[in-house]
């Protein structure tokens, strides 16, 4: 079956009408990579410049070959500022993963900082968002503005006791559910320690009543089944070195068995 692609003009629509897109994290800075994880079909890729070593150049590079292969380029932005997310969007990604989103005034800031109308977005039209100059003012505002997908990542104790105030902020599009943060934040044991499950469900839960897209990263299918039977429908599964370690460590197993 082939499945529908996401260009930077879609993956907004497709994200808040709960279709199933899987994705993946780009740790290395190279276009390879991409293009080849949008070529097997991938309906998304994150740049992760919040964890690995991207610049400013190697992010620009990056969305392009995206774009080229057919996928939706997004970033998770090491900094949430105004002037960070900018240069991003301004370099044609699809949308923002902006970490740490532990109350609704921060929120309010990073909706704004990506939108035109209505936001505090500064506007430009000569980057590769607006054609290079080829869309005048107003069409590259609405479409930057129809286009541009932000999604909030939930992974600080303070966000539970504000969740619902966060989904409600007009802009925010979505939120990922972290997890991994969470766990430390709550100085728990491990994943599935009651008080992780018991935020994982008073997040969700608040996602679901908001009709807001719920992201997370999936360890498995079983962990994929698991998360989407609590209404998460966009999956981010291992990272372009997760998947060159496995594979590579895969190759050699199988051959090591050819000498025993």
């Amino acid at each position: 079956m082939t499945r529908a692609r996401s260009t930077p003009e879609t993956f907004r629509h497709r994200l808040v009408s709960g279709e199933h897109l899987v994705g993946t994290f780009i740790k290395t800075p190279t276009c390879h990579s991409i293009e080849i994880l949008g070529g097997v079909g991938f309906d998304f890729v994150v740049i992760d410049e919040e964890h690995a070593p991207f610049d400013r150049s190697a992010i620009d590079i990056g969305l392009l070959a995206a774009r080229a292969a057919g996928t939706a380029g997004l970033v998770r932005v090491a900094q949430p500022t105004a002037a960070n997310i900018l240069s991003v969007l301004d370099s044609g990604a699809a949308g923002v993963l902006v970490p740490h989103v532990s109350s609704p005034a921060k929120a309010k800031d990073i909706a704004a900082a990506c939108r035109y109308r209505g936001g505090r977005r500064g506007f430009s039209n000569s980057p590769r968002a607006g054609g290079y100059g080829a869309l005048s003012m107003w069409p590259h505002v609405d479409a930057a503005d129809a286009a541009t997908t932000v999604i909030a990542m939930i992974e600080d104790a303070e966000a539970l006791d504000g969740i619902d105030a966060i989904l409600a902020v007009e802009g925010i599009d979505g939120i990922f559910l972290g997890r991994g943060d969470l766990t430390v934040a709550l100085g728990a044991d491990a994943m599935d320690a009651p008080m992780v499950r018991a935020a994982i469900e008073r997040v969700t839960q608040a996602a679901r009543a908001a009709r807001k897209p719920i992201c997370a990263m999936a360890g498995s299918t079983a962990d994929a089944a698991a998360l989407q039977a609590l209404g998460v429908t966009a999956f981010i599964v291992a990272s372009d070195q997760g998947f060159l370690r496995q594979a590579a460590a895969k190759a050699l197993t199988d051959f090591a068995a050819l000498t025993a």
